[in-house]
């Protein structure tokens, strides 16, 4: 829920880690609409961080981009001990479940040690008597897989089942660690699958629609029975302003979007959507397209947050429903395929991954 002009925060300087990538981008968005003084936005410009997703937001008096990657120790405190913000919201990550079984490496080279890198950072600050709030972004797949029923919430185990997923638990316990140990202020925040403008196209919702806007066949992984919550990224944006802002230091929360939906029926929807606005005469229906390729290796079943906490207690709760998300979603990447088309490395985003066969 977007804050009013009357609740504009009182920060003045946040370091938005990963900010030139799909949900830093919009967390950017939503820190400006509430005038934060000094955004500043932390990113190495891998495959999936482009500062053309930012093209509007670097006009805002306050924006400052530092270029680095954050497995960079020195760097990294350089930046932190420069800008001496009164918070940190860590985006920064390697995401995609695929790349991290065939390259498993650079997940824990980025998600655990360039999450230590900032923790460290921010301890020194820590230490000159400089108080900077570390928000950490994390993930509902830390807590592995749900059955047909049940939902994750901040108690529940975590049990990782991806290299991808082991990364950010451990980033998650090194933060969570830091706090304890260091009397760092932190809080942790574990969301379920974003979808919405600006997203790399390697991801599922992205991927679909190009799929269908080149009528090139659409992989389904298994059956396409496997569940995922889908959470608009703004939602989440603005969820995560609250947390940094009001979560209580130490806590965890949740937050879904709670639109449960297999996979194969979010294809169906989006070529049902794709059917009625971008209507092909050769195609009776664009769900011909889809087509049914070997699962990837330990796929998750099913997740589900379980968002009750932070509705509760800091008065958040999504605006968007599935479909009106994903129809926005859709006109977005109709009405801006040249952003699609620009973006690095989207020809190699088409080919399969997650078949553990890199290096």
């Amino acid at each position: 829920m977007t804050k009013s002009k009357e609740n504009e925060t009182s920060l003045s300087s946040v370091i938005v880690t990963g900010g030139a990538g799909f949900i830093g981008s919009a967390v950017v968005r939503g820190l400006i609409r509430n005038r934060v003084k000094n955004i500043i936005v932390v990113d190495s410009l891998t495959y999936a961080g482009n500062l053309k997703t930012l093209s509007n937001e670097k006009e805002y008096p306050g924006f400052i981009f530092e270029n680095i990657d954050i497995r960079d120790a020195v760097k990294t405190k350089e930046v932190i001990d420069k800008h001496s913000p009164d918070a940190v919201m860590h985006l920064a990550a390697e995401s995609h479940v695929d790349r991290s079984i065939d390259g498993p490496g650079l997940f824990m080279e980025t998600n655990i040690t360039g999450t230590y890198n900032l923790l460290e950072a921010i301890r020194s600050l820590n230490v000159k008597g400089k108080k900077t709030r570390f928000h950490h972004v994390s993930t509902d797949e830390v807590f592995g897989s749900l059955g047909s029923v049940g939902k994750f919430t901040e108690e529940s185990p975590y049990k990782p089942n991806s290299p991808y997923s082991a990364s950010k638990a451990s980033s998650d316990h090194l933060v969570r660690s830091w706090g304890e140990t260091f009397g760092l202020d932190i809080v942790i925040s574990n969301c379920s699958n974003n979808y919405g403008p600006y997203q790399y196209p390697e991801k599922l919702i992205p991927l679909v629609i190009h799929r269908v806007l080149s009528k090139n066949p659409i992989p389904v992984y298994g059956k396409g029975d496997n569940v995922r919550d889908w959470l608009y990224v703004d939602d989440h944006a603005d969820a995560l302003i609250i947390v940094m802002e009001k979560g209580i230091s130490g806590e965890t929360y949740n937050i879904g979007g709670d639109s449960e939906m297999s996979n194969l029926d979010v294809i169906k929807t989006i070529c049902s959507i794709l059917d009625t606005k971008r209507k092909d005469s050769d195609i009776e229906s664009y769900t011909k397209l889809i087509e049914f390729v070997s699962d990837r290796p330990g796929h998750d079943f099913r997740y589900a947050i379980d968002s009750t906490k932070i509705k509760e207690q800091l008065d958040w709760k999504p605006n968007h429903n599935f479909i009106s998300g994903l129809n926005k979603t859709v006109d977005w990447y109709l009405n801006n395929q040249e952003w699609v088309l620009a973006v690095e490395g989207l020809a190699a985003s088409q080919e399969r991954k997650g078949l553990g066969e890199g290096k």
